[in-house]
């Protein structure tokens, strides 16, 4: 597939970096290349004129309560664009902060509500115990369900509405450490509150995105067979230790 570039674009890199969740960037560009598919990866910072519409993978983290703000204040005014984008298919992996920001609002335990974007169905509300600890989530690919390990810290809780959960906890607390549910999936908007980071730990998750975004731009979602032995014995050590096999 040397003739084919796929366009990512990492919001806030300088401010949205917890727990290493650059690496899902790293991960996802280096799939592609090992199999010949070259990728661009740009960096998009507060201000910034970009057109999300252009972009293939989408990556938006989290950070502290500040830099959330400012993240909040200058998508506010591109809500549009990205809700477009996400319309059109655009794949994207929101994590923790990033996930809570495209709900409808996310209420403190004074009860002050702070508006989300209002991209998805859901909302996320301050709990008084923190949702910490290794995490092993159900997802369903295309033909199978993978079991996807990952690292939780939250403590905002997230309910959804008409909308599908990410996955199935077998371990850990997901959104909200009472119904099950971990993320949610709109189109190709994928969110979460798994750390790790993600990607890396969790080949097949990193694949499936690949093959989306090929799928959007109109190509053959194959993608050649990697070795990928050390990835997923790291993966079977966490999901042994969580007692999921």
């Amino acid at each position: 597939m040397t003739d084919v570039m796929l366009t990512v674009y990492h919001l806030y890199p300088d401010l949205l970096n917890l727990y290493g969740d650059r690496g899902n960037i790293i991960a996802f560009r280096r799939r592609c290349e090992w199999r010949g598919i070259a990728v661009q990866v740009r960096e998009i910072n507060l201000g910034e004129r970009i057109d999300f519409t252009d972009a293939d993978f989408l990556f938006l983290g989290g950070g502290s309560d500040r830099e959330q703000d400012l993240m909040a204040e200058d998508l506010s005014s591109r809500r549009a664009n990205l809700r477009d984008a996400f319309e059109d298919g655009m794949v994207t992996l929101a994590i923790c902060g990033g996930y809570q920001l495209l709900g409808r609002y996310y209420r403190s335990l004074s009860g002050r509500v702070i508006p989300g974007l209002d991209l998805l169905d859901f909302y996320t509300q301050a709990g008084t115990t923190r949702l910490i600890g290794n995490v092993a989530v159900g997802i369903s690919v295309p033909g199978r369900i993978v079991h996807v390990s990952g690292f939780e810290n939250h403590s905002g809780q997230t309910f959804l509405g008409e909308i599908k959960p990410f996955g199935r906890v077998l371990s850990g607390h997901g959104n909200n450490g009472a119904d099950g549910t971990e993320g949610a999936r709109y189109k190709n908007v994928f969110c979460s509150y798994m750390h790790g980071p993600l990607l890396p730990k969790n080949p097949a998750l990193t694949d499936y995105f690949i093959r989306l975004a090929l799928e959007r731009r109109g190509r053959d979602g194959f993608l050649a067979p990697l070795d990928d032995g050390f990835e997923d014995a790291a993966n079977q050590v966490m999901l042994s230790r969580l007692k999921i096999l």
